[in-house]
């Protein structure tokens, strides 16, 4: 069964900040992160079941050539991935959605 997925406004934020550091790096390059984060969250909504709960019931996977993770929370209940945050893997845990 297919979820339904949310997106935390903080998660809309974390792609759009990160897409505007990569654009200042190299033109187009927002556009492969864009893409990678797509393909980690459809990836989640396929298995949402393969990635652990790291921290207070919320599950990561990692995009594939981006060094960022995608923090969501699932509820088998209401068939919902909430995404929480799209955060770079050297942001220390304190940091991470409360």
């Amino acid at each position: 069964m297919k979820h339904t997925v949310v997106y935390h406004i903080d998660a809309v934020q974390d792609i759009k900040k990160a897409k505007k550091w990569y654009k200042e790096q190299l033109e187009g390059l927002e556009k492969r992160f864009a893409l990678s984060v797509k393909e980690t969250i459809y990836y989640i909504i396929e298995n949402p079941l393969l990635f652990e709960e790291k921290y207070r019931n919320t599950r990561v996977a990692y995009t594939k050539v981006f060094p960022f993770g995608v923090h969501y929370h699932l509820n088998t209940n209401n068939q919902t991935i909430t995404i929480l945050a799209i955060l770079h893997t050297s942001i220390s845990p304190e940091k991470y959605p409360k």
